[in-house]
């Protein structure tokens, strides 16, 4: 029986028509038809559905046990007949990206995908190629080019909401106003982006493999897809690594500021301190225990002695305003 919370679809296609849904069990007797193709998506399957599978399509051990056990870095393998894809996927989940993975079985009439962690449904790339049956004619090659491009398409909300919260801390640190740095930030935003960059970067390893090799899976005239994801790769890699340079570099300001303020708070103590240092000059000498000592017996010297230490004072914060130590 077919388990509905492990296998999101089984489906067999005939010249880019779908023809019916099936079950595991009917994958052998349904592709010995002349023209078919078997399209089937798991999610997070247990041991169990796997052998099951791996019965079925006669996949690799190693495959299985790395499509099973997840954790994949992304990357192609080819094992006879049957060629391993694995992807990253990344979406975002409370201003946090998240990362998840799928695996592709490819082989020369079927096509396999498992998925987990963070991932969306392919039910809209499988209505895509289901509404152009003549590109579904090409085969499961033309199934994967959608899920990676799926894949890949869906990186691009995710550069866009970083590098708009990168400009929206950038903002913040010219704002005179703002006296609370955002370093903190800026680097949570720059390791989410490094991450976003090694689940990117080696597609374009994948795609460049597609295009030169694997005849036997990917027809020359299928190439051209391949390509294209590449192109989007590439331009991805461009955005993050200018994005990099920019939060390195907002990284750097945000230091130089800190230093600022603190050098700011070192000239207002010390000029406070100058100020302070004229009565307590002043009153030092006067608390000295000596008989004769200037003005003692002056009867205006208290008086005097006061508003000598409010003028000095007051000029002295006047002079210190306006050099802007105040």
């Amino acid at each position: 029986m077919m388990d509905n919370t492990m296998v999101v679809n089984c489906v067999v296609y005939q010249n880019g028509k779908k023809l019916r849904d099936i079950t595991i069990e009917e994958i052998s007797d349904v592709l010995e038809q002349e023209g078919t193709f078997v399209w089937v998506g798991l999610l997070e399957p247990d041991a169990a559905m796997m052998r099951e599978i791996q019965k079925e399509f006669g996949l690799h051990d190693l495959a299985v046990e790395d499509a099973y056990a997840a954790h994949q870095r992304p990357k192609i393998e080819e094992y006879g007949d049957t060629l391993f894809v694995v992807v990253q996927t990344a979406q975002l989940d409370a201003a946090e990206v998240v990362f998840g993975e799928t695996h592709i079985f490819l082989g020369p009439r079927f096509v396999v995908t498992v998925r987990h962690g963070a991932s969306r449904s392919y039910a809209a790339v499988r209505k895509l190629c289901e509404n152009v049956p003549e590109r579904l004619a090409h085969g499961p090659s033309y199934v994967m080019y959608s899920i990676i491009d799926f894949v890949v398409d869906h990186y691009q909300p995710v550069m866009d909401d970083l590098e708009a919260r990168f400009v929206k801390f950038e903002t913040a640190l010219f704002e005179q106003e703002s006296e609370e740095g955002h370093l903190k930030d800026l680097y949570q935003l720059k390791r989410q982006l490094i991450k976003l960059r090694s689940g990117i970067a080696p597609v374009v390893e994948i795609c460049s493999q597609l295009l030169r090799f694997h005849d036997g899976f990917i027809p020359k005239d299928s190439r051209v897809y391949y390509r294209d994801i590449q192109d989007h790769v590439v331009r991805l890699l461009d955005t993050g690594d200018r994005l990099r340079e920019m939060i390195a570099a907002a990284m750097q300001v945000d230091l130089a500021q800190v230093t600022i303020r603190q050098n700011e708070v070192v000239k207002r103590l010390a000029g406070w301190g100058a100020i302070l240092a004229i009565p307590t000059m002043v009153f030092s000498l006067y608390g000295m225990n000596f008989k004769f000592m200037p003005e003692l017996e002056w009867h205006w010297a208290y008086p005097t002695v006061l508003v000598g230490i409010v003028v000095s004072c007051s000029w002295l914060f006047a002079r210190l305003r306006r050099v802007g130590w105040l």
